[in-house]
């Protein structure tokens, strides 16, 4: 049996990573554990990423562009409706869906990682940009300010869920937040 291909054993680990985030912090994470997780050696594991930093930053990277591609193909996908409504329902919902992942990714660029918080800031921008166009192509309202508050409202998602709060009903905002915007569309608005 062959040996698996590099890029073969870093999404194993990849995989095996996001997998051990849903229930510890990336922080508590040691390499030995992520070997374990991916059903490698250590010294196979220290081949491929000498450190828990090279790891987070390859997860990150595969999470912000697998968002990328999905969005593009979804915006550009003719027989889906992608309303306004509809976008910003799928951006908040696609955000919050891997709420851990995230989380561990806004928590770890906020405490230190230098590389990683521009990494963050550089997608989020890269983002806003695909975002807005994707609005101005749908609607009039400005384009720039309800991306940003798609952003936001999407990170505040995520911390509400992750504080467990439960007087917040996600799905029910989401829904409501998408039919708000519907109606400050200008052929909705009574004058």
């Amino acid at each position: 049996m062959a040996a698996p291909r590099k890029e073969d054993v870093r999404g194993i680990v990849l995989d095996a990573t996001a997998a051990l985030l849903k229930t510890q912090t990336f922080a508590d994470l040691s390499l030995a554990q992520i070997a374990a997780a991916a059903g490698i050696s250590k010294g196979t594991l220290y081949y491929h990423y000498k450190t828990k930093g090279e790891i987070f930053f390859d997860l990150t990277d595969r999470y912000l562009s697998e968002q990328w591609d999905d969005f593009i193909r979804w915006t550009e996908n003719k027989e889906k409706d992608t309303s306004i409504r509809r976008l910003v329902k799928y951006v908040v919902e696609r955000n919050t869906a891997s709420s851990e992942l995230r989380l561990h990714l806004l928590n770890e660029a906020q405490t230190g990682d230098e590389a990683l918080r521009r990494k963050l800031v550089e997608r989020y921008e890269a983002f806003h940009r695909l975002i807005s166009e994707k609005i101005s192509e749908r609607t009039d309202i400005p384009a720039d300010f309800l991306t940003w508050l798609i952003l936001l409202v999407s990170d505040g998602i995520i911390v509400q869920e992750a504080l467990g709060n439960p007087s917040f009903d996600a799905e029910r905002f989401i829904s409501d937040g998408a039919a708000l915007l519907e109606s400050l569309r200008p052929e909705k608005r009574k004058i």
